[in-house]
């Protein structure tokens, strides 16, 4: 396998994402990996939504937080596992054109030179090249909103951690990312930038004396970024040996870190058949289960960082909004509820020993068919008549001689055991016949005999 990277160098000091979530926690302990992750990053022990607290420690994981670790932290350690397994990484090679046939995937490189593969998963952003080659839809919703951020130094930062503090003209955030640096952010909901506009230090520094009074002094930036709230995603993640994973299948504010995340799980979900595929292990068909997997999750994730920046507007009707969400999350039902989508009728609670409605296109049950035994042919019971045999002698009693073929009898058509009177019953029966004289004719059963003086 190789690995076709556009970057000439490694990231050293950029870095987009912050934080990886529980699910993908877990997914690098499955491998083995999680021990390196750690000790690079440090656990916190909750998240936010839309900058409300979020509370893991009951949540059923070993992994009950946030680990908080550099996006080029996770790709440095990612590209070190690689190289154990063997993956060829190609610095500095971009992707310009492709072909596809029944048989594998024809990549052009910008240095005109050529590469032959079965199968080509792109995972190269939201502007996403082997999307716009392959003629595969990204419809979505586009920006209502603009946010930068600037890893920067500061002269002057506040003595205490600021996260999307809510001003009249936007919310900001500044926080430490490493000992001499902070990243600062800034959301401005009253405009939408130009995608192709320039991000420069002046501009993120009057952005954020718009919303707070100052820039706290900052100078030398490491990074600067300007992203907006446009949520798009791939109708369909894979196009015959074309395949699409993380930003290039889904593109959404980076609301919560989940971008990240959801990269992740989509690799995994998809390396997995991926491989078993050209190893002829599975049919090909197994690739499509990809789709029809994670893009309703990723579907999840756009709906999630939308209602996010809804409620990160700063009018009087989001913060009403806003305090009743507050309320809501710090319900044990609706944490513990793990975003289970209601509108399911699978997952609707119907009480206990109940069933869902039966819905209208639902198939109907099949009639349960008699249960039949074997039994040999012979007379049927009659009333009056006793038993000729117990049920479990008559059931053993399949073929003898002269009998070679048993016939099957209903279930409803053998013969009844007869329950046996419980012994006090019994006893208080026979007692009333002794006293009575209108016993059967024999002598009364003296182990049972409760009238008999003492």
């Amino acid at each position: 396998m190789q690995v076709l990277e556009r970057e000439a160098e490694p990231r050293t000091a950029e870095s987009r994402a912050g934080g990886l979530h529980i699910r993908t926690l877990e997914i690098l302990d499955q491998r083995g990996l999680l021990d390196r992750f750690l000790a690079k990053g440090r656990p916190r022990p909750g998240a936010h939504y839309a900058a409300l607290p979020l509370n893991f420690a009951d949540a059923p994981t070993r992994h009950p937080y946030l680990l908080v670790i550099m996006q080029s932290e996770v790709e440095n350690l990612l590209a070190e596992h690689a190289a154990e397994t063997g993956t060829v990484i190609r610095l500095g090679t971009e992707l310009q054109g492709l072909e596809q046939d029944p048989t594998g995937v024809t990549v052009e490189l910008a240095d005109g030179s050529r590469l032959r593969a079965q199968y080509l998963v792109g995972c190269d952003g939201g502007r996403s090249t082997v999307r716009r080659l392959t003629g595969i839809a990204f419809p979505g919703t586009p920006a209502t909103m603009t946010a930068m951020l600037g890893d920067v130094h500061l002269t002057d930062p506040p003595d205490h951690d600021i996260f999307q503090e809510r001003r009249e003209h936007g919310n900001f955030s500044v926080l430490p990312f490493g000992p001499d640096w902070h990243r600062v952010i800034t959301n401005e909901f009253d405009h939408v930038a130009d995608r192709d506009e320039p991000v420069t230090l002046e501009a993120l520094s009057a952005t954020l004396r718009k919303i707070v009074g100052t820039d706290f002094g900052m100078h030398s930036p490491r990074r600067l970024s300007r992203h907006g709230d446009a949520a798009r995603q791939a109708d369909r993640y894979r196009d015959g040996r074309v395949l699409l994973a993380g930003d290039a299948a889904h593109l959404h504010f980076p609301a919560g870190g989940q971008g990240l995340s959801t990269g992740v799980q989509d690799v995994v979900n998809l390396g997995w058949k991926l491989a078993a595929v050209v190893n002829g292990r599975a049919p090909e068909a197994l690739l499509d289960t990809y789709h029809a997997e994670r893009h309703p999750v990723a579907a999840r994730v756009l709906q999630n960082t939308r209602a996010q920046t809804a409620l990160w507007r700063v009018d009087e009707h989001t913060s009403a909004l806003r305090e009743t969400m507050a309320d809501l999350i710090g319900m044990d039902a609706v944490r513990r509820s793990g975003g289970r989508d209601h509108r399911d009728r699978h997952q609707i609670p119907h009480g206990r020993g109940r069933r869902p409605p039966r819905q209208a296109h639902a198939r109907p049950r099949p009639r349960r068919r008699p249960r039949l035994r074997t039994a040999p042919p012979g007379p049927r019971r009659t009333p009056g008549s006793h038993r000729p045999a117990s049920a479990r002698r008559r059931r053993h009693r399949l073929a003898r001689p002269g009998r070679p073929h048993p016939r099957p009898i209903h279930r409803a058509q053998r013969p009844r055991r007869r329950r046996r009177a419980h012994p006090p019953r019994r006893a208080r029966r026979l007692a009333r016949q002794h006293r009575s004289g209108a016993g059967p004719g024999h002598a009364p059963n003296r182990s049972y005999d409760m009238a008999r003086p003492v």
